[in-house]
């Protein structure tokens, strides 16, 4: 395999014209896995009914069969890429749909409260809020630090707003926005000390940290493959252990209801399994690049294009390494705008004028932009970047 950087590209089915910083939104399949993906449709599409009512899930029409179901063989090697077992990990489309099954199956009360940050994803925070909402809850907000230096700033943020009547703590495993690695392990031992489950939302961490979620000690954990672990969107998991597999349940409730953790999960009706089961396809490719030095490549990537950018751009960027993964999000020169439409137009004209596609908003009244690194990218995407916002602002 060719050394990381451009050389890389060709594996990608990546917009060649496009410079793209962007992996972390919705991510970029490889090719090879892409492939993998078409011939799991292939497959299905020669017998649909023998495939998805046979040979996908515990729940089939016909007799036993000679071997597991498929989504479980997958959930097995995906488990153990994540440090965890395939029965204690189901999969669904992505990381919001993961927060909605555990939210969702909570026996709230009046009075009960359930604890976000105001760097949560949004649609997260969207969920909180409505099943709290529905049962006489509360939601508290986190008010963490924009950029984070050290991870007691995190941890007595946490603590601050803890209180005998938290049912829930939500932690991101990386910020969204603002790209931070969270102390998880810390404010998982925090919930615990005051009582409450902690559900942690790592939609950015399968692939881009070195991942053992049996080992966290969290309640819940969900997660995205389809960002940083190369399988095709939409393909999220959703962990939790033993304990508490009884009575969660998925956002849609089907065939599978009261039959178990794994059976109720993948069997939710008719729809493409296949992106679960290539997965494992994303994850090989991802081996076989060097998932250590994937790892090492993209942060090395990131924190020195987050150098790069605010040098250029006379910044500051004012957080630790250790607080910077596989992204980092810069602040632009506060003479690019402030708001979400100052945000939205530059975003767009990068993209269709100067050909970049880049994550960027508006927050504590200026302008930041999210930059993803990944092993297609090398350090000239970034100062093309860096350019390409000095022409404009």
């Amino acid at each position: 395999m060719a050394g990381f950087g451009r050389d890389l590209r060709e594996h990608w089915a990546l917009d060649p014209e496009i410079v793209y910083l962007n992996h972390g939104t919705v991510g970029a399949p490889p090719r090879r896995v892409l492939a993998a993906q078409q011939a799991i449709r292939d497959a299905i599409e020669r017998q649909p009914s023998r495939y998805l009512l046979r040979e996908l899930a515990e729940i089939r029409v016909g007799g036993p069969r000679a071997e597991k179901p498929r989504l479980r063989a997958a959930a097995e090697a995906v488990g153990e890429f994540l440090g965890a077992r395939g029965d204690d990990l189901v999969f669904v489309d992505n990381a919001t749909a993961g927060v909605n099954a555990v939210l969702r199956s909570l026996d709230l009360r009046p009075g009960d409260e359930l604890v976000v940050t105001d760097h949560g994803y949004g649609a997260v925070n969207n969920v909180a809020a409505f099943v709290a909402r529905g049962a006489g809850a509360a939601v508290r907000t986190v008010a963490l630090p924009y950029r984070l230096r050290a991870t007691r700033e995190a941890v007595d943020a946490y603590a601050a707003v803890l209180t005998p009547r938290t049912r829930v703590v939500i932690v991101d495993h990386v910020t969204s926005e603002t790209a931070l690695v969270m102390p998880v392990a810390e404010l998982i031992a925090l919930g615990r000390a005051h009582g409450a489950a902690v559900l942690v939302d790592g939609a950015h961490a399968p692939g881009a940290l070195d991942l053992d979620i049996a080992a966290l000690g969290a309640d819940w954990y969900v997660g995205n493959l389809h960002k940083w672990a190369y399988s095709p969107r939409s393909c999220g998991i959703l962990w939790a252990p033993p304990a508490r597999q009884a009575g969660l349940h998925p956002p849609v409730v089907s065939w599978g209801l009261d039959q178990g953790f794994t059976t109720e999960f993948d069997w939710v009706g008719t729809r493409d399994p296949s992106p679960y089961l290539a997965a494992p396809a994303g994850i090989a490719f991802l081996r076989e690049l060097g998932a250590a030095e994937v790892r090492a490549y993209n942060h090395s990537l990131a924190w020195r294009g987050a150098g790069l950018l605010t040098r250029r751009w006379d910044t500051d960027l004012e957080v630790d390494e250790a607080s910077v993964g596989t992204m980092a999000t810069v602040p632009l020169p506060a003479r690019a705008g402030s708001d979400a439409e100052a945000a939205a137009r530059l975003r767009d004209a990068l993209l269709f004028e100067d050909c970049i596609e880049v994550q960027m908003h508006a927050a504590h009244g200026r302008l930041w932009a999210r930059i993803s690194a990944q092993v297609y990218n090398d350090l000239s995407d970034v100062e093309r970047l860096a350019e390409a916002v000095l022409a404009r602002v």
